[in-house]
């Protein structure tokens, strides 16, 4: 089995020290490269090409929402890592601007080892490291009306409008967006549909090709604004 080629990014040398010292220790695991600031991230990052890298999102020089978006904007012909926040304040304003710009996912710095693993590694697998919980307070705030479904007029049109976007979508591909828009893990909607891991993979790649979407967030956003899954309470 190949490693996971990770990337720290926190400008405490003793942060990244204690991160290494876990990580190292996995053997689906390897710390290719770190650095203190996203400045010096991008360039390390260029060139040592993780799979997955552990961003801090308040950084001298340059934070890390800005070396997330510089880093997913253009990736060019190489596919771009994925990247997992490490914050100290759960779902504050940077982490908000972090996964709008592409980042998977976001872990408080004080979590235990064995969720640090479980988040690096579901990151990597393609789910996002967030739980439904969470996914419903990023729909409140990303979508603050999202179409009711008991709305007249104008909302009935956007609501029609939205749910004609599905149409390129197969049944399957439907049923997986849904899935995955109730925050189910690619394992959980495999379970579920009773489908491969990777053919679950396969289906969440052409719905994000068929609709044009960046990444899980975006998904979870579809399925709400397109009635799939009801709206937050």
């Amino acid at each position: 089995m190949t490693p996971i080629r990770l990337f720290l990014v926190d400008d405490q040398a003793l942060v990244r020290a204690g991160f290494r010292m876990v990580l190292d220790a996995q053997d689906d695991m390897s710390v290719v490269g770190e650095a203190g600031d996203g400045s010096a991230a991008l360039d390390a990052i260029a060139q040592t090409r993780p799979d997955v890298v552990l961003m801090d999102i308040r950084m001298p020089r340059m934070d890390g929402v800005e070396a997330t978006r510089r880093l997913l904007r253009d990736p060019g012909p190489v596919e771009p890592p994925k990247v997992l926040v490490l914050t100290t304040f759960d779902l504050d304003d940077y982490v908000f601007a972090a996964l709008r710009a592409g980042a998977s996912g976001f872990l408080l710095k004080d979590a235990g080892p064995e969720e640090l693993l479980a988040a690096i590694r579901a990151v990597h697998a393609g789910d996002a490291a967030m739980a439904p919980s969470t996914t419903r307070r990023l729909l409140e705030r990303f979508v603050p009306d999202l179409p009711d479904a008991g709305a007249e007029s104008t909302t009935a049109a956007r609501r029609r409008a939205a749910v004609s976007r599905l149409d390129p979508l197969t049944e399957r591909e439907r049923e997986v967006l849904e899935a995955v828009g109730r925050g189910l893990t690619n394992g959980e909607i495999a379970a579920e549909l009773f489908l491969a891991e990777a053919t679950v993979k396969t289906h969440i790649g052409r719905v994000l090709a068929k609709l044009d979407l960046r990444d899980r967030v975006q998904m979870v956003i579809t399925a709400y604004q397109t009635g799939l899954v009801g709206r937050p309470e």
